[in-house]
C-alpha cells in the first residue's frame, strides 16, 4: 500500500537506486506512474507492505518500506529489483551499477566510475569535504542525516588520499 514518503517512520527500510544521468520531465512522470502502482501493490507473500518512493535530484530512486508493518521478505525484494530492472529497459538507464559513484559539484552533481573516482582524488578535485551520495544507506534515518555527506564522513573515506 503506498503511503507518503514523508509519513513513513525513521525505522523505515530504504533502498537507493542511482541513475547515470539525470531524468527529463517526462520520464519522471512515466517513473513516477510505474513506481507508485508497484508500491501501491507490493506485498510479502501476500501481505500489503507500506511502501513509498522519491524521486531525489531528477537521478536518484528511493523506494522505502515500514517493516514495523510488514517485514520485507526475500521475494518482496526480487519484486522491486525485477521494478528496477525494467526502468532501466524502458528509458536506457543504469541503475544498478554499484560501481558508479555520485557527488557534488556545487550545484551540480556527477556520476562516475569508481575509477575517475580515484582518479579525481588523486587530482585533489574531489576531497574530504566533497558531498558524497552514500547509498549504502539502510534506514529513512539514514537517507535523511547520512544519504547526503562528505566524502571524508562516508565509505568513500578509503579512497581519499
Amino acid at each position: 500500500m503506498y503511503v507518503n514518503f514523508d509519513l513513513l517512520p525513521d525505522t523505515s527500510r530504504v533502498w537507493v537506486y542511482q541513475a547515470d544521468r539525470e531524468f527529463d520531465t517526462h520520464e519522471i512522470d512515466q517513473i513516477s506512474e510505474k513506481l507508485h502502482t508497484f508500491v501501491a501493490n507490493w506485498k510479502r507473500h501476500g501481505d500489503d507492505l507500506q511502501a513509498s518512493f522519491r524521486i531525489e535530484y531528477n537521478q536518484f530512486i528511493v523506494l522505502s518500506v515500514n517493516e514495523m508493518y510488514n517485514d520485507v521478505s526475500g521475494c518482496s525484494i526480487d519484486s522491486s529489483v525485477h521494478i528496477i530492472k525494467d526502468l532501466e529497459k524502458e528509458f536506457g538507464l543504469d541503475l544498478l551499477n554499484k560501481m558508479n559513484v555520485s557527488f557534488k559539484d556545487g550545484i551540480n552533481i556527477n556520476t562516475v566510475s569508481l575509477k575517475d573516482f580515484k582518479e579525481y582524488v588523486k587530482q585533489n578535485k574531489i576531497t574530504a569535504n566533497t558531498v558524497v551520495f552514500n547509498n549504502m544507506i539502510n534506514s529513512k534515518a539514514d537517507f535523511k542525516s547520512l544519504w547526503e555527506v562528505e566524502a571524508g564522513k562516508s565509505w568513500h573515506a578509503k579512497f581519499l588520499v
